[in-house]
């Protein structure tokens, strides 16, 4: 193929994953809202079954991506296409639309990259201090530690088995 020919390809492809970034980039802000204001359980279940389809049609736009740049030699990385844009614009083809879309494609997938990255440790955090929780109202956890004195005066440490909330 030439340059000619995969150029509309590729403008087409980058346009059609820009509008899926930017959903996929709501759906990670509505996540942080919802773990900020700690909703249930199931709405972060239902973002992540969302951010989840879009990272697939992402993946597979990255796919196709390297497929066209392939077919002209170039490796699907920041720099082949960048090599690609500039021998479009060598033959004197029109590259303005899809490097435009492409910075904005960059910079919202970094936006994504690091709001996930929060987002997943707050989660953790949340898993953290659930598991906390539930070893404390069980009675296992090992700040149950009781310090005692026997008859003799010595102290012995043991731990309280018992638990604190019965249902």
């Amino acid at each position: 193929m030439n340059i000619e020919k995969t150029l509309p390809i590729l403008e087409n492809l980058i346009a059609n994953a820009l509008p899926k970034a930017q959903a996929l980039l709501q759906q990670l802000e509505q996540e942080a809202a919802h773990l900020k204001a700690g909703q249930q359980p199931a709405t972060i279940d239902l973002l992540a079954a969302n951010k989840k389809q879009l990272s697939s049609e992402l993946e597979l736009f990255n796919s196709q991506l390297g497929q066209v740049l392939a077919t002209e030699i170039f490796d699907n990385t920041p720099q082949g296409l960048q090599n690609y844009f500039d021998r479009a614009a060598s033959h004197g083809l029109d590259i303005d639309a899809a490097t435009n879309n492409w910075t904005q494609l960059l910079s919202i997938c970094a936006e994504c990259r690091l709001l996930n990255e929060q987002n997943g440790a707050s989660i953790q955090l949340l898993l953290v201090h659930s598991k906390r929780a539930l070893q404390i109202l069980k009675g296992n956890g090992k700040s149950e530690l009781a310090n005692t004195y026997g008859r003799d005066g010595t102290t012995r440490s043991e731990f309280n088995a018992r638990s604190l909330i019965s249902v």
